[in-house]
């Protein structure tokens, strides 16, 4: 595979774009009630909370790997807290994504990180290409939290897509200008 050019200042556009669609989603949440929360609709998970729960526990511990932290917490397993709590982790997980990528000395993008899957499996991985994994996951997760959305009646979502996020900030940009 040849040597791709990636920048941070992609990425730290890219932690921006999952920090404002996991707020998008966090909005939904916040409206459900707690029966269409917790009802069994089953994806990739058997509920809404558990494929909340699942986005928050995977963009946690990859934050907590790029920090170097030595036990990485599976919230999953663990995190039982309310629908508000649940929204106001998810918040704070995107946030300290996207300041650990604005932090991020541009010249390690290349440089694998050493880390462990869950199930103990080691792995090195550029991160460039985590940094990538992170959105991309989310990304995918939040498509299905869509579709688990209107199977209980929710109707008041609205696109998360990356070209959506590129349109208004380019609109933002046009309107400062003016």
């Amino acid at each position: 595979m040849s040597k791709i050019i990636m920048t941070k200042q992609y990425f730290k556009e890219l932690a921006a774009f999952n920090e404002w669609a996991n707020t998008l989603a966090c909005g939904w949440i916040d409206q459900l009630t707690d029966e269409q929360w917790n009802r069994t609709v089953v994806s990739s998970f058997t509920s809404i909370r558990d494929t909340v729960l699942h986005m928050i526990s995977a963009e946690n511990a990859w934050v907590e790997r790029f920090q170097k932290r030595s036990e990485v917490r599976w919230l999953q397993t663990a995190f039982e807290g309310s629908k508000a709590a649940h929204v106001a982790l998810w918040k704070q997980t995107s946030a300290a994504f996207q300041t650990f990528i604005e932090g991020f000395d541009e010249a390690l993008l290349y440089t694998p990180l050493d880390f462990k899957r869950q199930n103990g499996e080691a792995h090195s991985i550029p991160y460039y290409q985590l940094f990538a994994h992170v959105v991309n996951h989310a990304t995918y997760h939040r498509g299905q939290l869509v579709t688990l959305l209107r199977q209980v009646g929710f109707t008041g979502v609205q696109s998360t897509d990356l070209m959506g996020f590129y349109r208004l900030a380019q609109q933002r940009t046009e309107s400062s200008s003016e």
